[in-house]
């Protein structure tokens, strides 16, 4: 459940595009107006860089290791129409800037409370609306701040990179998440996802390992999830025996697997599974890899990984 909640959180953060549908105004703030307070035309034409996506804490940073990366491009064109850079086409892409009520607004397949509009920033608030109705947690706690290239550059007399960087209120959340993760290093509960994720490196012709990537587009993936949640393909040649399984681990800081979850249909087979994974985990897994564990501002912690694994007795 956690994970499936975990992703939901993640699916909610993230900005994609796709299509929309109008939210019923009867179930949001009831005081709001029907009428669009905000003239886009008054700032068209200006561009605008991303350089905060922060919750409303001011960290960047949520408990799950998940990090907002302030990454958009906009510009306005008119009361109706916004551009925004595709990562993927590389260029500003014309969307239908939708207006719902007081100031919420839709495009790119994302919800948007427009706080305020000015020639040096935008500021705004991202909404997860779920059944029509705006969600009232962590997923519609991101603020998002836009300053314009001019401002950045004449101004401010930096650069957009280097606004975007964490803050040191970020490192010091971090560090204080890898020393309680650390102190309870064989539980998932306390730890976190690396920005770097574990990474499993063959040491033997004998056993193959393959990083899953859970990216789909069209199903809102995009690669936050890669790193939240690695997955990977391990395949052992010359095992004792044709065998397949998979179960979730806590990889310490020194790269120790520790074995967490894993399915198990009969009650009374419980532990003779369980000694069968951790006989795999301690004879190939931490004999055969070299275990590089995740890790945020190269700081190794520990972090939760799914392991497919499969056993061949033929050679490779």
């Amino acid at each position: 459940m956690m994970k499936i909640y975990c992703l939901a959180v993640v699916c909610g953060i993230t900005l994609f595009f796709g299509s929309c549908q109008q939210i019923e105004r009867k179930k949001l703030d009831p005081g709001d107006t029907l009428r669009p307070r905000h003239n886009f035309l008054a700032i068209k034409g200006i561009r605008y860089q991303e350089v905060k996506r922060r919750f409303s804490n001011g960290l960047s940073f949520s408990e799950l290791g998940f990090q907002q990366e302030p990454n958009w491009i906009i510009q306005f064109v008119s009361n109706d129409t916004v551009l925004a850079y595709s990562p993927q086409k590389k260029r500003m892409q014309p969307f239908h800037l939708m207006f719902d009520h007081g100031d919420v607004y839709n495009f790119a397949a994302e919800w948007f409370r427009i706080k305020s509009i000015s020639k040096d920033s935008i500021q705004m608030q991202r909404l997860q609306v779920n059944n029509k109705q705006i969600a009232n947690d962590i997923r519609s706690d991101v603020r998002i701040t836009y300053y314009s290239e001019e401002y950045i550059s004449k101004v401010l007399k930096t650069t957009a990179a280097q606004l975007q960087r964490p803050t040191a209120a970020d490192t010091a959340f971090i560090k204080k998440l890898t020393a309680r993760a650390i102190r309870n290093p064989t539980n998932a509960d306390s730890a976190f996802a690396g920005r770097i994720p574990v990474n499993l490196i063959p040491l033997s012709k004998s056993i193959t390992v393959e990083k899953l990537s859970s990216v789909d587009v069209l199903a809102g993936r995009t690669k936050a999830y890669d790193y939240l949640f690695p997955e990977y393909k391990i395949i052992i040649y010359k095992a004792y025996q044709d065998f397949a399984y998979s179960f979730t681990a806590v990889v310490d800081q020194n790269g120790k697997i520790h074995l967490n979850t894993f399915r198990n249909d009969i009650p009374e087979y419980l532990e003779a599974r369980k000694k069968v994974l951790q006989g795999i985990i301690s004879v190939y897994l931490q004999n055969m890899l070299k275990i590089e564990p995740g890790s945020t501002f190269q700081m190794p912690h520990p972090s939760e990984i799914t392991i497919n694994v499969v056993g061949r007795l033929k050679a490779k």
